[in-house]
């Protein structure tokens, strides 16, 4: 990291969601409470998914390594948060601080693309379903996966090396509950408007090229149902949908929120709540979004405890 070349401040200090004492000990259950959630939905849905086989298709690949993701990405920030809400001064290292915004990054980026390339799935499987195992081939599932984690690792070294090659000297406090690209420029003694340009250019990268994404496959989506003539099969298209579109909205909503708006619009408080929802909220979310309204992941469900019972 040239820790000693670029910083003289050796470790920092994160302020937490709050400053209010009262309010620590209810919050720190509160997320305590989130993150077994998350851990045991996600967790639980990787299981099914690689215990049943009729679930090894396109869509539960991706479904797959999108839990993978969201456990890994709130494991990489929540438990640090929850020390903040039991200790006087959470501290973190200077290194450890670098790998948390490194592995913060990496998982945002990645999700943002795997999100892209299951609606490029569903996209294939309604408008083109006679071609659909041959176009979603494991060959091209397994090259989309690379794709998204090789975004993934662009996002967090642009942003981790814009970060690591800033000079923090003096003030050590970090306003936010993690450390988040944000709050270390603002800390920052040197950081310019280059720096900002980058987060910007970067964070434009990760979400706007899969929002476009999504948006021309959705379209040629909705243009596929019109011409569907009955209504039962509409509906069913429909549906197939509606648990991604309802995850993309949660996921890019509240990140262009945080961080497509100058700070004078949003200040780092009102940042901080915002920053809930996709590094806590949405990776919650997402296994129950997956699997209350879907039949196969109840019948593999149903299997599996039947299995577990009989055993």
């Amino acid at each position: 990291m040239a820790e000693a070349n670029t910083s003289s401040v050796t470790e920092f200090i994160l302020a937490g969601l709050t400053d209010q004492p009262e309010l620590q000990i209810p919050l720190f259950f509160l997320f305590l409470c989130f993150y077994m959630v998350t851990v045991v939905g996600n967790l639980g849905l990787i299981t099914l998914i690689g215990l049943n086989s009729h679930l090894h298709v396109p869509m539960y690949f991706f479904l797959f390594n999108l839990s993978f993701i969201d456990f890994s990405f709130s494991t990489a920030i929540v438990p640090k948060m929850l020390t903040s809400f039991i200790s006087e001064k959470n501290f973190i290292s200077y290194a450890g601080c670098m790998t948390q915004l490194f592995f913060f990054c990496f998982f945002v980026f990645s999700e943002s693309f795997i999100l892209s390339a299951m609606a490029y799935d569903r996209y294939v499987a309604i408008c083109k379903p006679l071609v659909y195992t041959v176009t979603m081939s494991p060959q091209v599932c397994l090259l989309l996966l690379l794709g998204v984690y090789g975004m993934g690792v662009f996002g967090a070294m642009a942003h981790t090396g814009n970060i690591v090659f800033l000079t923090f000297c003096g003030n050590n406090l970090v306003n936010h509950y993690m450390c988040d690209i944000i709050p270390l420029l603002e800390l920052s003694c040197n950081s310019s408007y280059v720096n900002l340009l980058v987060v910007f250019t970067v964070v434009t990268i990760g979400i706007g090229v899969p929002i476009v994404a999504i948006f021309i496959s959705y379209g040629f989506i909705l243009s596929s149902i019109f011409h569907i003539s009955s209504t039962e099969g509409r509906s069913k298209a429909l549906s197939t949908c509606s648990s991604h579109i309802l995850a993309v909205s949660l996921f890019f909503g509240s990140g262009a929120f945080m961080y497509l708006k100058p700070p004078s619009i949003l200040p780092l408080d009102q940042g901080k709540v915002s920053s809930l929802f996709y590094t806590i909220v949405v990776p919650m979310f997402n296994p129950l979004i997956y699997s209350l309204r879907n039949k196969d992941v109840k019948f593999a469900l149903k299997k599996t405890l039947d299995r577990i019972t009989l055993s």
